[in-house]
């Protein structure tokens, strides 16, 4: 592992242990070149995922790609980190248990969505007017009154 601070390769592991929801394994390592001390998380990683744009590019996934956009969208919301963290690793495990290695881009967000709504109703709306493309405040009304007025199930 590289060190931060110099670029220096020669580190050591000094503590190691799982993360709470033991989905991670947390290293505190100590450069043997300039004495820094830095943490680094291990994660599994069941296969290299690629997402599938609209466009039909395709793209590596990426992790903190997907973690930046849910901290948008709950940035100041009195959300606990572990939580979120959570949530992000439980996107990632759907989609690495669909089977799949190309993942469309729409099954990305559609997860997100789910999440989001689970945790918290305003990061839920803040996400959405993103990867829904609101373009007006009629786009805002529209997507917040059927989250009052939802869709009314029909029984067999």
């Amino acid at each position: 592992m590289r060190c931060p601070f110099c670029g220096n390769e020669d580190t050591q592991v000094r503590d190691s242990r799982p993360t709470e929801e033991a989905s991670s394994i947390r290293r505190r390592r100590q450069c043997l070149a300039c004495g820094g001390r830095f943490t680094t998380f291990e994660r599994i990683q069941m296969r290299d995922l690629t997402v599938v744009k609209r466009s039909g590019r395709r793209t590596p996934f990426d992790r903190d790609k997907l973690m930046r956009s849910v901290q948008i969208a709950i940035r100041k919301r009195d959300i606990d980190p572990e939580k979120i963290e959570r949530m992000v690793t439980g996107i990632i495990r759907q989609l690495e248990s669909t089977g799949e290695s190309d993942i469309p881009s729409n099954l990305i967000g559609s997860l997100i969505m789910a999440a989001l709504r689970e945790l918290d109703m305003v990061a839920y709306v803040r996400f959405a007017s993103v990867y829904k493309n609101f373009r007006a405040v009629g786009d805002f009304e529209d997507f917040v009154g059927e989250l009052d007025n939802p869709p009314s199930k029909i029984d067999d």
